[in-house]
């Protein structure tokens, strides 16, 4: 029997999450932040694990982004450390698990060795047809967008778009993500209410969900809990109801 057929309201298709909450988890107990990064790795493989049961086509963790490069050099190296440990332990299992891996953001920012494992995780898992993860890393949505108008300006001044046929979709295709959905909804951890530079473009419809728990605490009951919101609401992408 379907999900349809047993009247069970179908699961969001994209989830996006910001993983927020490491830092303050981890000043909360005495602990160094690199503490509470570790943890959150460990709340990364839950949530994966998770949203897949859960049969969610795709999630959009936001991991690292632009402005975090301003936090002082021996936390960034801590972060690149636990990117590369996580990346050469996690590899596999995904793979075995037919998790297809993306990542988006600047990667010319990113030490060199840990852009070619981010290659290896992305080739290794390309024809996988399971859940698709993407790991928004040394990212930002104004510099997204702002890379996206750069190459348009330069197809019109080439001569290879007409500047009248510039549409929304011109845009969309010039994006990091040009190849996933925009997200149903987007979780954002540890109580805080905002985006942060986060998929600015392609949150425009996208519901949201505050949830009041450090990212290192967050569980399969939470994303639940959020799923189970978005399935209450009614989306009207702007169009009038009644």
């Amino acid at each position: 029997m379907t999900v349809a057929e047993q009247n069970i309201p179908a699961p969001p298709v994209h989830v996006a999450i910001i993983m927020d909450g490491n830092g303050r988890w981890a000043r909360a107990r005495g602990l160094p932040r690199t503490a509470g990064h570790k943890r959150g790795a460990d709340a990364v493989r839950r949530t994966v694990e998770a949203a897949a049961e859960l049969g969610i086509g795709y999630l959009t963790l936001f991991g690292f982004s632009a402005e975090n490069w301003n936090r002082p050099s021996e936390e960034i190296a801590d972060l690149m450390n636990l990117l590369r440990r996580y990346l050469l332990s996690e590899t596999a299992a995904l793979h075995k698990n037919g998790v297809r891996v993306r990542v988006i953001g600047d990667r010319a920012a990113l030490p060199d060795d840990v852009v070619s494992l981010i290659e290896n995780a992305e080739a290794q898992t390309r024809d996988n047809r399971g859940l698709n993860l993407t790991v928004a890393l040394s990212y930002g949505a104004r510099q997204e967008i702002a890379a996206a108008a750069t190459a348009i300006a330069r197809a019109v001044r080439d001569g290879t778009l007409d500047p009248a046929a510039i549409d929304e979709t011109t845009i969309e295709h010039h994006l990091t993500t040009t190849e996933i959905p925009d997200p149903d909804l987007l979780i954002r951890t540890s109580g805080e209410q905002r985006l942060s530079n986060f998929l600015l473009w392609q949150c425009a419809y996208t519901e949201l969900v505050f949830v009041d728990v450090h990212w290192p605490t967050f569980e399969r009951k939470h994303l639940e809990a959020a799923i189970d919101e978005f399935q209450r609401r009614e989306r009207r992408f702007g169009a009038r109801v009644g």
